[in-house]
């Protein structure tokens, strides 16, 4: 009875042995093939590894346009006034020679945050064509009582200076009708370069039925933020043109890859207003 107790524990301590050693085994193996995707990966898109702000290997060089984005809530009763007052200012504005700015889209949100208007500035001249025009803002008195009657519209409102990313197209105006969604990607801090090197790639795909409009990133206001346009003729299109892509090769990778830079991600659908150069 000792005798065959002292054999089962034996046996019992060698499969022990064994099962400790092929767990480890399929661990170190799973630990490998885990680590070398995990390194694999870092190199599928060449990151730039000059030593440069991430502003000046994204953006357009030949443009030097400066683009803010701005974002006003409404107050219910008032988005009809708010849109024609909207309306006249800016058509003053991207009309007058003297204001180094023009007008690219305003839209007000469908899905997303309600009451909210959305405008898109362009600055063709840079940070220089920003200031002077702001200086020209201080002092016109029309533009002054404009701000105190939209002051008196409005719950709140922020805006961002962006930067335009130089493998997108450049926003110009188009007819309608349109509905226009913009993706907001709110990246981890360090991860742009690395966003704009697979996007570089991945544009390519979604260039067919002409639904990019523009893409763009943060400068001043929230950073490492990312802002894509995308324009559609209807919902179903919008879906159909987004399904789309997921039916070509190549698509699924740009996914896989830039998901992990996100922190958080929002999504708006956006009804461009009677004065919007983008209709």
């Amino acid at each position: 009875m000792a005798t065959t107790t002292g054999r089962l524990r034996a046996k019992g301590h060698m499969l022990y042995r064994y099962s400790a050693v092929s767990l480890c085994q399929v661990a170190r193996r799973f630990s490998e093939s885990t680590d070398k995707g995990w390194f694999r990966s870092l190199f599928v898109h060449k990151v730039d590894a000059r030593q440069d702000a991430h502003s000046n290997l994204l953006s357009k060089k030949e443009t030097s346009s400066l683009y803010k984005i701005q974002f006003h809530n409404v107050k219910p009763e008032c988005q009809e006034a708010y849109n024609s007052l909207e309306a006249e200012v800016q058509k003053r504005l991207h009309h007058d020679k003297d204001f180094p700015c023009e007008v690219v889209g305003s839209w007000n949100t469908w899905y997303g945050e309600q009451d909210q208007a959305v405008h898109l500035w362009r600055y063709r001249g840079g940070y220089p064509a920003l200031t002077e025009c702001l200086n020209k803002l201080k002092v016109n008195k029309d533009y002054l009582e404009f701000r105190k009657e939209r002051a008196k519209m409005l719950n709140s409102r922020r805006n961002q200076l962006l930067l335009e990313f130089s493998f997108w197209n450049e926003p110009l105006p188009r007819p309608g009708p349109n509905i226009y969604e913009m993706r907001t990607y709110y990246l981890k801090p360090g991860t742009m370069i690395e966003w704009g090197n697979h996007w570089a790639r991945a544009i390519r795909y979604r260039q067919e039925n002409n639904e990019a409009v523009g893409g763009f990133f943060s400068q001043m206001g929230d950073l490492y933020v990312v802002h894509h346009l995308w324009a559609y003729e209807n919902l179903q299109s919008r879906e159909e043109t987004r399904n789309s892509a997921w039916l070509k090769e190549g698509w699924d990778a740009n996914v896989y890859y830039t998901v992990p830079l996100i922190r958080s991600m929002e999504s708006r659908l956006m009804i461009p207003t009677s004065s919007s150069p983008l209709q």
